[in-house]
């Protein structure tokens, strides 16, 4: 089946200084590239200096003239994060746009942060949570937009307040899709919190859609030697055009939410095929578990006394 092209335009961002995580391979990759062709200086963070590298390679095949900057980050130590915060802060450039990407999904069996949260939650969330805390004065004096990218598992679930960690009964979908609710919830309480505070930055969110990405193939690091069938289903059904989307599609709503002027504070962006699945992206109805700004302000004070990461304190607020 032939698939009818899908891209967006991305407005030029020339001055302008951009962080991507998960920036070294897939989408995270495409979005570091069409951010640096539109003219800004992309900050990539990556555990893996070696694919650091051959990320910057890959970007300058396509933007010769590309300004990359390769920093160290493991979001799954919140030593590494604060240590990121560290460097950025000390080198003092505004930070105009961050796209919240990295993530894991799914170890087959329960694994843990070096802080000894799970590793879902400790990575996807309260890893983002902290970095952003951290890097707020930057994101402020850039005026910034803060987009995070959820996921269509955010949908449905809850946070499981009784367990929070998944030390009595894990289940791998479960603690994946609290982790994308919580940081979902996050990204659109930085909203209110930046609206309330006078912060100057917004805040959206942005969902891939489904596509044959990374995140549930042969991840040894997870204990997964092999591929999922999930995931080989998916690259059967994107290769055919059947309902889902591609590694070049699944960056578009990620990139209309943190690049496009007309893009909504506050609002949620992904793919406008059936189911959301695949599709041009474009503004959705927010997923019901992430509403409630109660729910919201709660996952706020939870991640900040896990993470030790105070949003007053980074921007001098004593009141």
């Amino acid at each position: 089946m032939s698939r009818t092209p899908i891209d967006i335009t991305v407005p030029s961002l020339a001055g302008k200084r951009a962080l991507v995580t998960g920036a070294s391979d897939g989408m995270g990759l495409g979005m570091a590239t069409r951010l640096a062709a539109a003219g800004a200086e992309v900050v990539l963070p990556v555990r893996n200096p070696r694919k650091g590298e051959a990320a910057v390679a890959t970007i300058r095949r396509t933007v010769p003239d590309a300004r990359l900057v390769l920093r160290t980050l493991d979001l799954s130590s919140l030593e590494s994060v604060a240590a990121l915060g560290d460097t950025l802060r000390e080198e003092g450039r505004p930070i105009h746009l961050m796209i919240n990407n990295a993530g894991v999904m799914r170890p087959p069996s329960r694994q843990t942060t070096a802080d000894g949260f799970e590793l879902q939650t400790g990575t996807n969330h309260l890893g983002h949570f902290a970095l952003v805390g951290h890097l707020l004065p930057l994101l402020r004096d850039g005026g910034a937009r803060v987009t995070s990218q959820v996921s269509v598992a955010a949908r449905r679930g809850s946070i499981n307040w009784d367990d929070l960690n998944w030390e009595r009964s894990y289940d791998g979908m479960r603690a994946y899709a609290q982790s994308k609710i919580a940081f979902g919830l996050f990204g659109l309480e930085l909203e209110r919190r930046s609206r309330a505070n006078g912060w100057g930055i917004t805040s959206n969110l942005s969902h891939p859609g489904v596509a044959p990405t990374s995140l549930l193939a042969a991840r040894p690091e997870l204990g997964r030697s092999t591929d999922t069938p999930a995931v080989r289903l998916i690259r059967a059904l994107s290769a055919r055009g059947i309902l889902v989307g591609t590694v070049e599609t699944a960056k578009l709503p990620a990139l209309l939410a943190a690049t496009d002027p007309a893009a909504k504070p506050g609002a949620l962006y992904g793919p406008s095929g059936p189911g959301n699945l695949g599709g041009r992206p474009a503004e959705q109805a927010m997923y019901a578990p992430l509403r409630s700004a109660e729910e919201a302000a709660r996952v706020w004070a939870a991640s900040e006394r896990l993470t030790g990461v105070s949003f007053a304190a980074a921007v001098g607020d004593n009141s």
